[in-house]
């Protein structure tokens, strides 16, 4: 089996309507912001994906449980120079949930560098 049967399109997460807290001054206490572009996990609905900045070229991402999102505040989108437009959000996270944090990089030795 190629590696090109496991890699598939992910799909861009549709935004879920969350109630904003009545005291925004508490959701700084209790959870931590982070802002980008939201995916569907490929293989995991409980899961997030953020893509932190989705036309860079040192682009990484953050993962997070869905349940560990408290609430979500769409941000302005972005447009590329072909007009296709990226939504954008600040996700507020718990605290002390577990995240992960992915960035890309080319393996080769030092020497060649």
């Amino acid at each position: 089996m190629s590696i090109t049967e496991h890699l598939q399109e992910i799909k861009k997460l549709e935004i879920q309507a969350y109630e904003k807290p009545k005291d925004t001054r508490s959701l700084k206490l209790t959870h931590v912001p982070f802002s980008g572009s939201p995916r569907k996990h490929p293989y995991d609905p409980d899961r997030v994906i953020l893509i932190v900045d989705p036309y860079s070229t040192n682009i990484f991402y953050y993962e997070f449980l869905a349940d560990d999102i408290s609430y979500v505040e769409e941000l302005p989108s972005l447009v590329n120079e072909n007009g296709e437009t990226i939504t954008m959000v600040r996700l507020w996270v718990k605290k002390m949930s577990v995240g992960l944090r992915c960035t890309p990089f080319l393996v080769q030795d030092i020497s060649s560098v």
